[in-house]
């Protein structure tokens, strides 16, 4: 197994208090829910003195698997009860999605840069060209209007230096007078948000690398109210992911 974090606690605001998720859970459309369309796949069992690879969709059985979708692979476990969608994982609470873990790629330094608008509510032709980094992104998310973020804090992921902050959608925001009904947290067009918030209530925590020049975002989010131990369990998985040390 890889190396356990190391987090640095000041300035650290209270962990499930205010959180918010900025971050690509919406994925799929970005005003649509996530939902599988095909019979899921079930995943391999990750023995003991094994790791499986991470399955790109389907229920996951309890264990440690393998995920190499960004430049740096990393571990990651789970109980039972959660599934797959690719880029990240979800356990539901009454047939919806109640807490969730993601992990994705925003984009390359050296490459295009991202579209941020500095209100997530009235972000339609207001997109704000980013340049792909985490200094960048960090003050792009704590500058941007109708999210509230906390201040970061350093964390340390296996060799991988990051930076940690909660989000939360800031009081007296109607999301149904937002552009498209839709809080916008970033995109990859200019036309559209592909990444962004659907309810006031959903709630998370990030973490942001730069894996050898790749912005990377870990996140973990509540999208309906859940009780104590489902929210420590989500939370479990979110600390459970460990980069592979540096060659």
């Amino acid at each position: 197994m890889w190396t356990s974090i190391r987090r640095s606690h000041a300035r650290r605001a209270p962990r499930w208090q205010g959180m918010g998720v900025a971050l690509a859970f919406l994925a799929c459309a970005g005003l649509a829910a996530c939902t599988a369309t095909e019979t899921p796949s079930h995943a391999p069992t990750a023995g003991a003195d094994s790791t499986a690879s991470w399955p790109s969709s389907g229920e996951v059985d309890p264990g440690t698997y393998i995920v190499t979708d960004l430049t740096v692979p990393f571990e990651i476990t789970l109980p039972e009860g959660w599934e797959s969608v690719g880029w990240g994982a979800f356990k539901e609470v009454a047939g919806e999605w109640g807490v969730a873990v993601s992990f994705q790629s925003v984009g390359h330094v050296s490459e295009r840069p991202v579209l941020i608008p500095t209100n997530g509510c009235a972000w339609r032709d207001a997109m704000v060209e980013v340049e792909a980094s985490r200094k960048a992104y960090v003050a792009a998310m704590t500058a941007q209007s109708a999210m509230v973020t906390t201040s970061p804090v350093e964390v340390t992921v296996g060799d991988y230096t990051g930076v940690e902050f909660d989000r939360s959608v800031e009081d007296g925001v109607d999301i149904a007078s937002c552009d498209h009904a839709l809080i916008c947290i970033w995109s990859e067009r200019r036309d559209a948000c592909a990444h962004g918030l659907l309810a006031v209530s959903t709630r998370g925590t990030e973490r942001v690398f730069d894996l050898n020049g790749e912005l990377a975002v870990l996140a973990v989010a509540e999208f309906v109210p859940v009780d104590p131990a489902l929210r420590r369990e989500a939370r479990a998985v979110f600390d459970s992911i460990l980069f592979a040390p540096r060659k």
